[in-house]
């Protein structure tokens, strides 16, 4: 964390638990200027862009129409891969193949929501199983390097898996629940990181002992220039054509498929519940709930006191804390006590690894330069 003096934003909640957040004259960051300045003249909330999306879904159809799907959609019984499928199938009329991944973790909640979207849309499921004792030699391998992003393993298995399976399978487009309307602040990287697939092999050669034989890899340079570029993989992210209120939205997924919402973004997870509840909020006084909460504001979906206030509550019970650490503990074969133990270690970030940031940050800074991306990152 920055030793600067403690600040937070006067438009959105994000604050100086960023140490690299800027602020203008008027106590506004630069999250929120990035966004009026950069994404909102280009993606305006309040216009359909329903008929461009009907243009998209006729070429998906077109070039799918002799293949026995004409997409894939990763599914994670979470809110926005949920309304990806429903809007897939019922609005775009394509004929997606769901992609699951089993990484170990999934509360049942989320295999329900999965399993009553399926069902109603009658689509097809492919469901890849990682391998158990290679994610949870990674899982601990990331515990004991003491980063922030514990996170990487599981995310990391499911976007390899997908990419890799679509690109092996002859499926052109990925349909990603990637939207502005709920991700248009982004965590820093000190916080998240991102797909640096030499960092992860990094931190397993120093703490891993298990072979990584059959864990899905796949760096970014291979998805977005190998696969994109030599294999004709294309991303499409529909929910920035539409209309993408969250309440609205599971009022609505609630209503036609009973599915069930969670506490926060993202903890229809065990794994990733305990990691955004305890682990980064307590080892490192990382909060996304600031990040969620301020794309919200932007978006006119929460306002700022109430952003406030809800940061004021706890994010996790504590006797529900407990339980998740024990069911963790457990299955990636420690004590309660060596758990802790780790966790109390030195807070260490990638800086400390191996790692290709530079590359990254030059891919993004083209990438931002031609338009193909609008956030900010750092």
């Amino acid at each position: 964390m920055s030793n600067k003096e403690y600040k937070v934003c006067t438009n959105c909640v994000m604050d100086t638990t960023d140490s690299k957040i800027v602020f203008d004259e008027n106590g506004v960051c630069d999250y929120c200027n990035s966004y009026y300045n950069d994404i909102l003249p280009n993606w305006n909330p309040d216009n359909n862009k329903e008929n461009e999306l009907m243009e998209i879904a006729k070429k998906i159809k077109r070039e799918g129409s002799n293949k026995p799907y004409d997409c894939i959609i990763g599914m994670s019984g979470g809110m926005d891969s949920s309304y990806l499928t429903y809007i897939a199938k019922e609005k775009m009329g394509l004929r997606p193949l769901i992609y699951t991944v089993d990484t170990g973790w999934n509360l049942n909640v989320a295999v329900e929501n999965i399993e009553k979207i399926v069902k109603k849309l009658d689509l097809d499921m492919y469901t890849e199983v990682v391998n158990w004792k290679e994610m949870q030699d990674l899982q601990l391998a990331f515990f004991k390097s003491q980063v922030p992003y514990q996170d990487f393993p599981q995310d990391h298995a499911i976007f390899a898996g997908l990419y890799n399976y679509a690109v092996k399978n002859g499926i052109k487009y990925v349909l990603t629940g990637s939207n502005i309307a709920t991700e248009c602040v982004r965590a820093p990287i000190e916080w998240v990181y991102l797909n640096d697939i030499v960092l992860m092999k990094d931190i397993h050669r120093k703490f891993g002992k298990v072979d990584l034989k059959t864990f899905p890899m796949c760096s970014m340079f291979k998805y977005r220039l190998y696969y994109a570029y030599i294999k004709g993989m294309k991303r499409v992210a529909p929910l920035d054509y539409i209309e993408y209120d969250k309440a609205k939205v599971e009022k609505e997924l609630n209503e036609i498929f009973g599915w069930e919402k969670y506490e926060n973004k993202h903890y229809e997870n065990i794994f990733t519940r305990f990691y955004e509840g305890y682990y980064l909020p307590i080892k490192f006084g990382y909060d996304k709930r600031k990040c969620y909460f301020s794309n919200l504001i932007l978006t006119g979906q929460m306002t700022r006191n109430e952003a406030l206030i809800k940061l004021e509550e706890n994010p996790y019970d504590e006797d529900l804390m407990k339980s998740d650490m024990e069911y963790i503990a457990k299955k990636l074969g420690i004590s309660v006590d060596e758990f802790i133990t780790i966790i109390n270690g030195e807070n260490k970030s990638y800086k400390n690894y191996k790692n290709s940031l530079s590359m990254i940050e030059l891919s993004i800074k083209v990438a931002k330069m031609v338009g193909v991306e609008k956030r900010n990152f750092r």
